[in-house]
């Protein structure tokens, strides 16, 4: 009886242990391991030095491994992955490809439409988890909507039944019989002669492949899992250590959770608060991870975007001067340079000088965000593309519970606090190892006398401050009210009365501003299984009302397709519109998918060549009170204008409402923090709107206040209905001012 061939592709999953995809080919015949290497298709995401140094290391132990089961990792390098993967389908007689999953958007494109050609030839194509505890789209509020904000995802997920599961390495490997055209792991391009001094050095305080990681593991679990709630805070200090074999999949993620789960157990059964509050920091950090890659999938345009629409017209200082300081380390702030210096020489740095580093970065010298993130791309170690979207956006402001973005920590104040003894300064800034605890995170202010006694001249062996604290605070704030300047700008000149238009665009999914996540059919497919791949798709769900409301301005924004960037091309897509790239939401019909459904492709956003530091999403608007009136006035020609009363804190808002806003609604405020915000809406758009908050009213949060008016008069029954402690009707400001 002939075995089966299967061909296990693997990508960042490099390890034996708890590895699905290589589990379930060794469990159904003959096994063809193989690893596509393609420097096209990585486009401007290509790793880095140190990042591809680690990928060889552990090529080199995943084949040894691989080699001592019987079978061989098979290294191949080419222009087209897909190419390769039929190469090596025809010259073994393959009849199954299985890989596991990847989120970020460039392997999902590129996965989708490898397995759709597969599928086309008659190859069966499956594909696993092998990298989170939960898929993202097994993870959705009550009403079908991703989570936006972390606590509500990790709430849900710490409340989901978890079966542990443990793929068991494989004792042995039957080989596919067949060759074809292969590549020493030295040739695959990873580390060019250059590279080498500088990459040996890594070597002595990393120990890439996957049995070293679970080495790492043990350790960590044993002897530094109990003090996390307190090496987390100082710099210097050891964490884990484990995000580089996670990011490569040499750890399995499952086996962390449980290793950390039982830790817990053990600790609350030894009511030892120390270790079960460090165990509960620890999983939050998995749970981090897990929502980084969460926000990838739902989002899948948030690596060149942020995801609310704050930024979008924020002047960022794009200065190159400025931009090389800050990597070189040379910013004359010693926490920050000694950050960005270890970063340089060890390709990792703790979490909370990230922190400190990207906030610098994005708040103190207003350089775009996206700079910095593709700076970490390429010099960390553990560099992981989610991880550093979440990271970025989450400094700069761009996610719904990420940080103010007028919020700008102080940088002595900061040293002073994780780094009092200013130890980790002293050991990556050598010209100020001499500088007393006193002054070495403002050595600007010491006296003559102690700079000179510990050899230091500003200006001369160690930079000035490259801005003064204070001024850099204004320019920030500068900068803030000139984006609502802009803001405000835009939605003036388009209030000529034309600019909100009521189309039916049921079946027209390019006037879709926010793109359902729904099933696409095909028909029965004997290649799908339940553990493959979904991907969002852009298509209209059947039950979306006809009438959607959508600005001129918005129409008049889209960009030609001659104008759009080239990153486009890395992962074959094209760009139809630049509001289908916005929130990925769940139908009714993803809880009920079964394995004959397929999906289609995420169409993602890229930054158009004329504005490189422009975010591309719709903007919800604050309007200064006088371009407010007059969209009233040209917004109620109609007679049918109503208004939506809303607290101005949108983390209270259901997400329902936030939709529904981005799609027709008009955000305006008064000033700078108001009370509440009120939205224009149409005469068609206003019970709809209702509809949506009652669902809302009947859930949990039922002290959130909202007014409903109309034509100056408020319709008693939906007072009654959908208000909650409604107010005085004779307090509420008029719908028009003709």
């Amino acid at each position: 009886m002939d075995r089966s061939k299967t061909i296990v592709w693997f990508r960042r999953d490099l390890r034996i242990e708890d590895n699905p995809a290589l589990a379930a080919a060794a469990r159904d015949g003959c096994v063809f391991p193989v690893f596509i290497w393609c420097p096209k298709e990585e486009g401007q995401f290509y790793p880095g030095r140190v990042s591809r140094w680690w990928l060889k290391q552990s090529l080199a132990h995943l084949g040894q491994s691989l080699k001592s089961l019987g079978a061989e990792l098979v290294l191949i390098k080419t222009h087209s992955t897909v190419a390769a993967l039929l190469d090596c389908i025809e010259t073994i007689g393959a009849t199954r490809v299985v890989f596991n999953h990847l989120y970020d958007p460039v392997s999902l494109v590129r996965d989708h439409n490898i397995k759709e050609k597969l599928v086309e030839l008659g190859i069966s194509v499956q594909s696993y988890n092998g990298d989170l505890l939960y898929e993202p789209w097994e993870i959705y509020d009550e009403r079908g909507y991703a989570f936006t904000t972390f606590e509500a995802y990790w709430d849900k997920c710490l409340h989901m039944q978890m079966e542990p599961v443990s793929h068991l390495p494989p004792w042995r490997l039957v080989p596919a019989a067949g060759t074809v055209m292969k590549c020493l792991v030295e040739e695959l391009g990873l580390e060019d002669e250059a590279e080498k001094s500088s990459n040996s050095l890594l070597g002595r305080g990393w120990s890439p492949g996957w049995s070293n990681a679970d080495k790492a593991l043990t350790e960590f679990a044993e002897q530094h899992l109990i003090d996390y709630v307190e090496s987390r805070l100082k710099v210097g200090t050891s964490t884990s250590l484990l995000s580089p074999y996670l990011h490569f999949g040499e750890l399995s993620v499952r086996k962390v959770f449980q290793c950390v789960q039982l830790k817990q157990l053990l600790w609350a059964k030894e009511e030892n608060l120390t270790g079960k509050e460090s165990v509960t920091l620890f999983l939050r950090s998995i749970g981090l991870r897990e929502y980084s890659r969460y926000l990838c999938f739902n989002f899948p345009f948030t690596h060149e975007r942020s995801l609310l629409s704050n930024l979008k017209y924020f002047p960022w200082n794009d200065n190159q001067v400025h931009f090389k300081a800050w990597r070189q380390g040379r910013t004359g702030y010693p926490l920050v340079d000694a950050g960005m210096r270890e970063l340089w020489a060890t390709g990792w740095i703790h979490n909370k000088i990230r922190v400190i580093v990207s906030s610098f970065a994005v708040k103190v010298l207003l350089l775009p965000w996206r700079w910095g993130m593709k700076y970490f791309w390429d010099t960390l170690l553990d560099a992981d593309l989610e991880s550093d979207i979440l990271g970025w956006q989450y400094i700069s402001g761009s996610l719904p519970d990420a940080h103010e973005l007028e919020r700008l920590d102080n940088p002595e104040i900061q040293g002073s606090k994780f780094d009092p003894e200013g130890e980790y300064v002293r050991h990556w800034l050598p010209e100020l190892a001499r500088m007393p605890a006193e002054w070495i995170h403002h050595p600007w202010d010491a006296s003559i006398a102690v700079l000179k006694a510990a050899g230091v001249e500003l200006g001369i062996n160690y930079p000035k401050p490259i801005i003064d604290i204070d001024l850099a605070r204004e320019r920030l704030m500068e900068a803030i009210f000139k984006m609502w300047e802009m803001e405000a700008a835009a939605q003036a000149s388009n209030t000529n009365g034309t600019n909100e238009v009521v189309v039916d665009n049921t079946d027209d999914t390019e006037n879709l501003a926010i793109p359902k996540v729904v099933l696409k059919d095909k028909g029965t497919c004997p290649t799908n299984s339940s553990n493959d791949q979904r991907v969002p798709t852009n298509q209209n769900s059947k039950n979306i009302p006809a009438y959607r409301k959508r600005s001129k301005y918005m129409e008049e924004e889209r960009p030609q397709p001659d104008k759009l960037h080239n990153d486009d091309k890395v992962a074959g897509t094209s760009r139809k519109d630049e509001d289908l790239c916005s929130t990925a939401e769940s139908s009714s019909a993803k809880k009920q998918a079964t394995s004959r459904c397929s999906f289609s492709v995420p169409q993602y956003c890229s930054s158009s060549e004329g504005k490189p530091l422009q975010e591309c999403e719709s903007s919800d608007l604050r309007q200064p009170l006088q371009a407010q009136i007059e969209m009233e006035q040209s917004s109620s020609k109609d007679g049918q204008v109503g208004r939506v009363f809303l607290p101005d804190d949108r983390s209270l808002w259901p997400r329902d409402v936030l939709d529904l806003l981005l799609q027709h609604g008009r955000i305006f405020s008064h000033q700078r923090r108001c009370e509440y915000i009120f939205v224009l809406l149409n005469e068609a758009m206003m019970t709809l709107f209702v509809v949506v908050l009652s669902r809302f009213i009947d859930g949990e949060q039922k002290d959130l206040e909202i007014w409903v008016t109309k034509d100056h008069r408020v319709k008693e029954s939906w007072i009654k209905k959908y208000v909650v402690d409604p107010p005085d009707v004779s307090s509420l400001p008029s719908a028009s001012r003709n």
